[in-house]
């Protein structure tokens, strides 16, 4: 014969396993909460100094690094500042000798200048076109070479440009105007090769 169970006796033990087993769940996460814990607080002090140690070494890493950083960006400032300076010098250097060499050759067309300067009847003569010729293309290659004449005659006198080593009174010309030029003055760019030497009238 079978037995009649009641209906809310068997609810009753249900929801009585039920939370009888949520308890025991319960207890076993409290329990590992509190192991967790405990060992947190045992391995804490332990950690936090070795993460204090680490943070405190990160910190002088990055301090030492960022004075590196800062000695290199000096160091190659300084480096670039010697390349451009060495290398303005070398330019300075080179134009100095390129520009001395030019002024040793003037003689040279002074002399020519002074060669051609002939009388009239030996105009026609070989020699002389041949001095022209050659002073004429000396001429042309000093000009393709930058180096070109300094205007003086009828010109103001200028001290930047020309040596005065005359005075003469003229009441015909302008003061400070050059009559007469003696040597001819020649220059390269702003550079002066030889100033014009001149008599200037007062």
């Amino acid at each position: 014969m079978e037995e009649n169970k009641n209906p809310c006796t068997e609810e009753c033990e249900s929801t009585a396993e039920q939370v009888v087993n949520e308890a025991e769940v319960e207890s076993t996460e409290a329990e590992e909460n509190e192991t967790v814990k405990e060992a947190d607080e045992k391995c804490s002090s332990k950690d936090k100094k070795k993460i204090k140690k680490a943070e405190a070494e990160i910190e002088k890493l990055n301090a030492e690094l960022a004075e590196e950083k800062d000695k290199y960006m000096r160091l190659y400032a300084e480096y670039d500042n010697f390349r451009k300076r060495s290398a303005k010098e070398r330019e300075g250097v080179f134009a100095d000798a390129y520009c001395d060499a030019l002024t040793q050759i003037l003689p040279i067309l002074d002399n020519l200048e002074r060669a051609a300067q002939f009388s009239p009847e030996d105009a026609e003569s070989p020699m002389a076109k041949g001095l022209e010729l050659t002073l004429k293309s000396f001429i042309e290659t000093m000009n393709k070479m930058g180096v070109y004449e300094i205007e003086a005659l009828g010109k103001e006198f200028d001290p930047n440009l020309h040596n005065a080593v005359m005075h003469v009174d003229y009441e015909t010309v302008g003061e400070n105007q050059v009559v007469e030029v003696f040597m001819k003055g020649y220059a390269k760019g702003d550079k002066v090769l030889r100033y014009s030497m001149v008599k200037v009238a007062n």
